[in-house]
């Protein structure tokens, strides 16, 4: 075993990482790290080798990567093998992942763009919050207030629609 001086305190090593002691025990609760030992205090002990490991961790997380694939790369890694196949294959998933995500935010952004450029919308209909967002609702609103030109009163308080919103901005 080694000696007591090459192992570190679950402190020291959050401190050198930079990941909070509570994170620390949580990885060692999933299987992700294994203490060495513990304190005659309770304070758990760990080889200077788990900073890689941890460093490893943190790295694959930013890729996307989920505890438990991480969990296996390391479970792989800990027979003696390097787990790089099984990391290629996950990765690549990842990018189909990510052309996927693209892809519906590109929908996302055309269908907020044709909302700001789209025509104004009044709307009388008290049940509508806001006519850019709800232009579908607005829009039948309006239609179902269009009153016939032959029938339209001539007062200056007539209710304005979008046919003739339209008709004043051309």
């Amino acid at each position: 075993m080694l000696a007591q001086e090459e192992l570190k305190q679950i402190g020291a090593i959050a401190k050198e990482s930079g990941i909070p002691i509570k994170t620390i025990r949580y990885y060692e609760e999933l299987g992700l790290l294994e203490s060495s030992g513990r304190t005659e205090g309770g304070f758990r002990l760990f080889t200077p080798d788990v900073l890689n490991r941890l460093s490893f961790i943190k790295r694959s997380q930013g890729l996307g990567l989920s505890l438990s694939e991480i969990k296996e790369f390391l479970s792989i890694h800990d027979q003696g093998e390097l787990p790089c196949d099984h990391v290629k294959i996950k990765l690549q998933d990842k990018i189909a992942e990510v052309d996927r995500q693209i892809q519906q935010l590109l929908t996302l952004k055309s269908d907020l763009e044709s909302l700001l450029v789209g025509e104004q919308i009044i709307s009388e209909n008290s049940e509508i919050i806001c006519p850019i967002i709800e232009v579908d609702k607005a829009q039948e609103s309006t239609q179902q207030n269009i009153i016939p030109s032959s029938r339209r009163s001539s007062s200056k308080w007539t209710k304005p629609n979008v046919k003739t919103i339209q008709t004043l901005k051309s």
